[in-house]
């Protein structure tokens, strides 16, 4: 019990030390509501919220419902990802790096969900598929450079049992992860000429396998 006061304790004050920059991520995770209420008028009662394999739109939902309540189930993910991380019992292995990082994805994701959507209200042509690509290829990118930096804990990285138990598997497994997501990252920058989705399909099942495979292997060996 002392144990879980204390890291409460501690997430409450990662929470707090951060607490400028989960403000400012969070408006800018509500910016797509300013924007609709901008275009309000402009708006049709449907619009288009969900878009297919080919990046064309296959699903509408209301105006109310695209420009209000998409930000703030994004916003509310959000904050259960900075709180979720907050507690985590080893927080103090997360740095403020990583964890700002973590901080920027749901912004990031929903300003792209928000300008796909307004985008044809906006004079533009946006290809959704396209836009989705750069996004995956940017976080992997970005992510695959904290990843080494990641040192063990329960909510970021791979949080597998030998992972956990041993410092080594997690260090090796994770240098190995951020280099492939790197590399990843890179693939899917240049499938954007093709935007072939066998590529992007191989490229994420290989990132989220690969790096579990290898720290597989790794712990059968040392357990030999």
């Amino acid at each position: 019990m002392p144990l879980c006061k204390c890291g409460g304790g501690i997430g409450v004050v990662m929470i707090k030390k951060s607490k400028l920059l989960i403000v400012i991520t969070s408006l800018v995770t509500l910016l797509p509501i300013l924007v609709g209420l901008i275009l309000w008028n402009e708006l049709p009662s449907q619009v288009a919220t969900h878009f297919g394999v080919d990046g064309q739109p296959d699903g509408w939902s209301s105006k109310t419902m695209a420009v209000f309540f998409l930000p703030i189930l994004i916003l509310i993910i959000h904050w259960l990802c900075a709180f979720i991380t907050g507690l985590d019992p080893k927080k103090n292995n997360i740095s403020r790096k990583v964890y700002a990082a973590v901080l920027w994805i749901c912004p990031i994701v929903s300003v792209i969900v928000g300008f796909l959507i307004y985008s044809p209200y906006l004079g533009l042509e946006i290809n959704a598929l396209f836009a989705v690509h750069v996004l995956l290829a940017i976080m992997f990118i970005v992510l695959g450079n904290y990843m080494p930096k990641c040192k063990q804990n329960y909510t970021i990285g791979y949080k597998i049992s030998w992972t956990l138990e041993d410092e080594d598997n997690w260090n090796k497994t994770h240098r190995f992860a951020g280099m492939l997501w790197v590399i990843g990252g890179l693939v899917l920058l240049a499938n954007l000429f093709l935007l072939n989705l066998v590529i992007t399909v191989v490229v994420l099942i290989v990132l989220s396998i690969a790096p579990i495979v290898y720290s597989g292997v790794y712990y059968a060996r040392k357990k030999k």
